[in-house]
């Protein structure tokens, strides 16, 4: 008999999800706008404080044209945190700019500000700085907006892992003058596949919408005087998020939950210890990720088969983009004055838990069960 499978992190339907989806069908509102569009647009501002938002197809499309916005082209420098995954980066690369990936620092696993400023001395005039919320933990953005206000260089945040968590009782995203969600799968809420634009400026909310319906010009005709892209949320998908809203906080809750029994857990296991949390921010703990002293006999992929064997998911940390194949000519700017990386240890010692909120106690308990015996043997 096959075991239960045990997920890293999928998503949780309440059926609120369903009366959206289905008010889209009985209004044949079946296409990439509508009343559930406008709505979870006006929702997602309301709840973020944001000031407006734009509902595209991706995070990922949120990048892009935040940076089709700030007028990013070929051979423009664009900072960019080091540890984190390709979306926040490729985007970057769409417009033939140049990444400049900076190091992670321990504290809370994000932008190092130490980092940044040594960024800034070696390449004076970046025209963005993309910083990300790494599994929902908020960076120090305090120090990185002193620094970007310094230089006049406007931030991008890349909140595609944190949508709900706040920083000093702001929430993460409406910091920079742009800011993005995702709504994948995995993501805290989904709506299959998606993503938010957000900005306090109302004019860049509906330049992004204008850009992702094809830069159709105000014509009768079909004119464009720009290039466009087709990266509009469908009202179907808007209807899924619209009812996930509703239960975002409630998945938050579970979320740290999930992360304090982490914790608590293996807190007489000297070897372990947990990602990171910033004190001034309150994280939605997206994923729990742990990490294994230098030195000790068991290692991330030993706990990561231990766990497969019993059919539960994790996986290892994300690999930093100075590390990835695709970006290997690009410049790495390292947190260590002896130039080693934070990063790349954390993603040598570390991996992410299952942290799906529908996890029994009993998947917990078989989940601790499992890493604590390695750590007994």
């Amino acid at each position: 008999m096959e075991k239960k499978r045990i997920y890293l992190s999928c998503p949780t339907m309440h059926g609120d999800e369903q009366k959206y989806v289905q008010e889209a069908f009985d209004t044949n509102w079946v296409a990439p706008l509508g009343p559930n569009v406008t709505a979870f647009e006006k929702e997602m501002a309301e709840y973020t404080g944001c000031g407006s938002a734009a509902a595209l197809s991706s995070g990922t499309a949120a990048i892009h044209l935040a940076l089709r916005l700030l007028g990013i082209g070929e051979g423009d420098v664009v900072f960019v945190s080091d540890l984190t995954f390709s979306a926040s980066c490729n985007p970057i690369r769409y417009e033939n700019a140049t990444p400049v990936f900076i190091d992670a620092e321990p504290d809370t696993w994000n932008m190092s500000p130490d980092a940044l400023k040594k960024a800034f001395e070696k390449y004076p005039n970046p025209k963005a700085v993309i910083c990300v919320h790494l599994y929902g933990t908020p960076a120090k953005l305090d120090e990185i907006m002193a620094i970007c206000e310094e230089h006049h260089v406007p931030m991008v945040e890349d909140a595609a892992e944190s949508l709900s968590s706040t920083y000093k009782g702001r929430h993460t995203g409406t910091f920079g003058k742009y800011g993005i969600y995702s709504f994948n799968g995995n993501k805290i809420i989904t709506t299959s596949g998606g993503g938010m634009f957000v900005s306090a400026i109302e004019e860049a909310a509906k330049k992004v919408t204008f850009l992702a319906t094809q830069a159709r010009d105000p014509a009768r005709h079909y004119q464009h005087s720009q290039i466009g892209y087709n990266y509009r949320m469908s009202n179907v998908t808007a209807g899924i998020g619209r009812g996930q809203l509703l239960h975002l906080e409630e998945h938050k809750t579970k979320k740290k939950e999930i992360y304090e029994q982490y914790r608590e857990a293996f807190a007489d296991i000297p070897e372990i210890a947990m990602n990171p949390l910033n004190p001034d921010g309150d994280a939605n703990c997206w994923l729990s990720c742990m990490t294994i002293a230098e030195g000790c006999r068991i290692t991330p992929d030993m706990v990561m088969d231990a766990l497969a064997e019993e059919n539960i998911e994790t996986r290892p940390i994300w690999k930093p983009m100075h590390l990835q194949p695709v970006f290997a000519e690009y410049d790495f700017i390292p947190h260590n004055g002896d130039g080693s990386s934070v990063g790349e240890d954390i993603f040598n010692r570390g991996l992410c838990l299952p942290s799906d909120i529908k996890n029994t106690p009993e998947d917990m308990e078989l989940i601790i069960g499992i890493v604590r015996g390695l750590f007994r043997q």
